[in-house]
């Protein structure tokens, strides 16, 4: 059975300072920050106790990546992963072919499944990688020690080690350096580190955004200079890299790197117009000033925001308001598809973009319109949509607090109550089904919302007055 010593280990247990904690931290207190961490949940139970069962089978187990350096920083990691000097086979042996799954074998990965799916952890063999000749996966590993698996790791501040039976931090990139000094900085050659994976550039400013760090220099460089390179990241990923900075609360940094070290012109190249044209200040500013609107977004609303002015086709200047909105909608599933978001993704983010404009005038809707807008999946994100346009331009917000007061005061059963009538009653009415049933179906569902019908016997009256030609102002 192969064992790893420990060798040249660089930083462990080191003073670490923290950004906003004070300077001087020393080693007891930054491993006991982790310490503390080891016990509050099931996820970080069961990532000890795989950590455990390694050791006491002979081999080396640390926790290693993210959620070291989360757990530095007194955040609750997401997740947990496990770095051992057991081979594959070995770790299955360790925890039995039921509680493994191979998911990266080939690479030294194996998944050891938890009773709860959202606690299973990842744990991967000391591996040092050959060339990325795809851009995104070694052509070939070599099982290591710790520390050459740390160097060939992405950020310094990814590359640390704990050993949570012993409480130690292992740290052979200058990690607690960089958490100290708030910076995300390549290991070693911040060109080389990107070669091997491009979309490391995209996480670098995801992650920076998200501790509120700064680049490195040198890695910003690095990303500038490369950026045109992220073309050959399939767009699955790169799609998971920018939900993931639209639902951070600091989305607008996240951006704002994005377009300053030409990444964003290469993801969304459609919206590149809108910050040449003249004022493009202004256009760029008031989609930040909406994005800063509220610190949680879900991810289809924050994007809708970031494509609700994409430039359409080049004669729709003269249009209303609601056509040029359903042409940037069409524009906007086309981005949609070609990023391969998933259906219902694009419906909401489409429909948000079509209907951008409409609750401006709320209070002038007629009632049915506005409730037939409330009940829809997508209308608390239509109202925020609202609220965040209303404060970046600087208008009235009468009609925002209006459309929020009727939504938050109109009972459910009022704002969509059960439909008095259906297809069935038509056809027992005489009719046969044909492109005239929705059109009387929407004429009572539209009263009743309007509260003009109440029963069920009052929408049959309203169809027979329909089918015979008939209007309720005739007969009333």
């Amino acid at each position: 059975m192969a064992t790893w010593n420990l060798v040249a280990v660089g930083r462990v247990l080191s003073a670490v300072a923290l950004p906003g904690r004070g300077f001087g931290l020393k080693c007891k207190a930054a491993t006991q920050r982790v310490e503390n961490m080891t016990t509050s949940n099931t996820r970080r139970e069961f990532a000890l106790y795989v950590a455990r069962e390694l050791h006491e089978a002979g081999y080396q187990a640390l926790w290693a990546g993210g959620c070291v350096r989360d757990a530095l920083l007194g955040r609750e990691p997401s997740d947990y992963d496990v770095a051992t000097n057991a081979r594959p086979d070995e770790v299955r042996k360790v925890f039995g072919r039921h509680r493994t799954v191979p998911v990266g074998a080939s690479f030294g990965v194996m998944l050891v499944t938890a009773p709860r799916s959202e606690d299973n952890v990842e744990v991967a063999t000391f591996r040092k990688e050959g060339p990325y000749l795809d851009g995104r996966r070694p052509d070939s590993v070599q099982y290591c020690t710790p520390e050459e698996d740390a160097r060939r790791r992405d950020f310094t501040i990814n590359g640390m080690f704990y050993d949570p039976l012993k409480n130690e931090v292992l740290d052979f990139v200058g990690g607690q350096e960089d958490l100290r000094l708030g910076i995300v900085r390549a290991i070693g050659d911040a060109h080389h580190r990107i070669t091997e994976d491009k979309l490391r550039m995209l996480r670098a400013v995801r992650i920076a955004a998200t501790l509120e760090f700064t680049l490195d220099p040198a890695t910003a460089a690095a990303i500038a200079e490369m950026a045109t390179e992220i073309a050959v990241v399939s767009v699955e990923r790169i799609f998971h890299e920018l939900a993931r900075m639209l639902v951070c609360p600091r989305r607008v940094r996240a951006l704002e790197s994005l377009r300053e070290l030409g990444l964003l012109r290469m993801i969304l190249p459609e919206i590149i117009p809108n910050l040449n044209e003249v004022d493009s200040a202004e256009h760029w500013g008031r989609t930040l000033r909406m994005l800063a609107g509220h610190s949680e977004m879900s991810f289809e609303l924050a994007f809708a925001i970031l494509l609700r002015e994409v430039p359409t086709q080049q004669g729709r200047e003269n249009d209303s308001p609601a056509a040029r909105d359903a042409a940037r909608a069409e524009v906007v599933e086309q981005i949609c598809r070609r990023l391969k978001l998933s259906n219902q993704q694009t419906e909401r983010i489409c429909w948000l973009v079509q209907q951008q404009h409409v609750l401006r005038d709320a209070p002038q809707l007629p009632l049915h319109a506005l409730k037939r807008l409330l009940v829809k999946p997508g209308a608390k994100e239509l109202l925020m949509l609202n609220r965040v346009a209303a404060v970046a331009a600087e208008v009235d917000l009468t009609a925002v607090e209006f459309t929020e007061r009727f939504y938050e005061e109109t009972p459910a059963d009022e704002l969509n109550p059960p439909e008095l009538i259906n297809g069935g009653d038509l056809i027992a009415a005489g009719l046969s089904p044909g492109p005239g049933f929705k059109e009387i179906l929407d004429s009572i569902r539209d009263r009743q919302l309007d509260v003009e019908i109440t029963t069920r016997e009052a929408a049959l009256t309203v169809v027979n007055q329909l089918i015979t030609g008939k209007s309720i102002e005739e007969n009333s």
